[in-house]
């Protein structure tokens, strides 16, 4: 009679996520991968630090590895496949498009509104039917004709 044995859960063996972490934050952004594409490529340097010297790169995915056959079927994977299919469409999105999406960029105010002068048509500005405009046009038409 007591408890399931079951009911205790095994501890976790120690598993860190700071790898994944890492790799999640040292990644290149998309606007950056993109903008590189476009660019002229050029051969890579070595360097000792990186996988392969440095030589086995994947532009669209930012990845290095350790020989051309990891790369080879790296190239075949679905992941790598769905960012050749991302990188070949229009460009993604930059900070300045976040900015108008939120509000925070260039107000649109619409088109612009013609000037008030344009807007009363000459033969009134003549003298003529003077008495057809209200108030503010009258006003209108009078700064009009003494700035003259």
């Amino acid at each position: 009679m007591g408890r399931c044995s079951t009911h205790k859960k095994p501890k976790k063996k120690g598993y860190s996520h700071k790898t994944a972490l890492r790799a999640k934050f040292m990644k290149k952004g998309d606007d950056l991968i993109h903008a590189e594409l476009l660019d002229e490529r050029k051969p890579l340097p070595l360097d000792e630090d990186l996988p392969g010297m440095g030589q086995y790169y994947c532009m669209h995915c930012d990845r290095y590895f350790t020989s051309a056959n990891i790369r080879d079927d790296h190239f075949k994977t679905k992941l790598h496949k769905k960012r050749v299919k991302l990188m070949k469409g229009a460009a993604p999105h930059t900070q300045l498009d976040a900015e108008l999406a939120a509000g925070m960029g260039r107000p649109d105010n619409g088109p612009k509104l013609r000037e008030s002068s344009s807007a009363i048509p000459m033969s009134l500005l003549n003298g003529a039917d003077v008495g057809k405009l209200g108030s503010v046009h009258y006003l209108l038409v009078v700064l009009y004709v003494s700035t003259r």
